[in-house]
């Protein structure tokens, strides 16, 4: 009987969706990098199959700016502005993607790329529980106190709302540029 619920949990760990949340900054790019090497790797030293691990990349692009109420009238914000604004939100996602997909590239494994929009706490939890994430994976901005007070924190958020177990990666102050 134990070799048949063995085998059942080894068949469960290679079918595991991580998502990783990516941003902008050097933090979220270590998580990446922690992850590939310490979880993807050790499954493929252990003989799982890489190709059942399904890594999804969720960037989450900040919500739009409230400028409609501020400036109804359309004397501050004309359409020009605007579009400027949506290009470059859509031009960050897209280089955020690649640099993630670079450091991806040395590794044999599907990569899903998810874009959201809004707040970050909130789309990263909504994302992970409509993809049905086994595992979550975010890098710490290590904000001292009085930052994460007034800003809160997004991987504390998460890791006491989501349904699945969530590691959140610390760069040590050494560590290079990735």
């Amino acid at each position: 009987m134990d070799t048949e619920s063995s085998s059942d949990d080894e068949k469960k760990m290679m079918n595991k969706r991580i998502v990783v949340a990516v941003d902008e900054s050097e933090e979220s790019m270590y998580a990446l990098s922690w992850c590939l090497h310490n979880l993807i790797q050790f499954s493929h030293q252990n003989k799982y199959e890489n190709e059942n691990i399904n890594l999804v990349l969720l960037y989450v692009k900040p919500p739009p700016p409230v400028y409609s109420s501020l400036d109804a009238p359309g004397y501050f914000l004309g359409g020009n502005e605007i579009a400027t604004m949506e290009k470059y939100s859509k031009d960050l996602a897209t280089s955020v993607m690649c640099k993630a997909e670079m450091i991806c590239r040395d590794f044999d494994i599907k990569v899903e790329k998810k874009i959201g929009t809004g707040e970050a706490k909130d789309v990263i939890c909504l994302a992970v529980d409509k993809l049905r994430a086994d595992m979550l994976v975010m890098g710490s901005h290590d904000y001292g106190f009085f930052k994460r007070a007034i800003l809160g924190s997004v991987s504390e958020y998460c890791a006491k709302n989501v349904r699945c177990p969530t590691v959140v990666v610390k760069r040590p102050k050494r560590a290079a540029q990735i």
